[in-house]
């Protein structure tokens, strides 16, 4: 979970015009996604904006290269597609509760970087004003 915070994270940090509407519709989109892949239909419908739908696709190949990397190891406990709709049902509740409902509101952002204050990626732009 913590690793698929931490790519929303970096892609927002990547992103400065993202808001929390953004994350909430691109992961309810990856959830409903999950959600059919998890009944045996494969049917995706990716958000038409474009900050949803690249952040949908930054998390689907994320996703992707996770399940790889456990085909590769052999693990023998690889999640199975219901377990990240579970695990996206719950970063979308925590989005929920975290967002204050504006439209431009970027406290969920916020949170998912307060999460890791070492990352460098994370790390917001000093001011480039030079006071004397």
């Amino acid at each position: 979970m913590a690793a698929l915070a931490f790519s929303i994270a970096k892609f927002c940090a990547a992103q400065p015009a993202a808001v929390d509407n953004d994350i909430l519709a691109a992961i309810e989109a990856l959830a409903q996604t999950y959600k059919t892949l998890s009944s045996g239909l494969i049917y995706e419908k990716p958000p038409q904006a474009p900050l949803p739908g690249e952040l949908y696709a930054s998390l689907t190949t994320f996703l992707d290269e996770i399940k790889k990397q456990q085909a590769e190891r052999g693990a023998s406990a690889s999640f199975k597609d219901i377990e990240i709709f579970y695990l996206l049902v719950f970063l979308y509740r925590m989005g929920l509760l975290r967002t204050n409902g504006r439209p431009r509101s970027r406290l969920f952002m916020e949170f998912l970087r307060g999460q890791f204050p070492e990352a460098p990626e994370l790390k917001k732009e000093e001011s480039r004003i030079i006071v004397p």
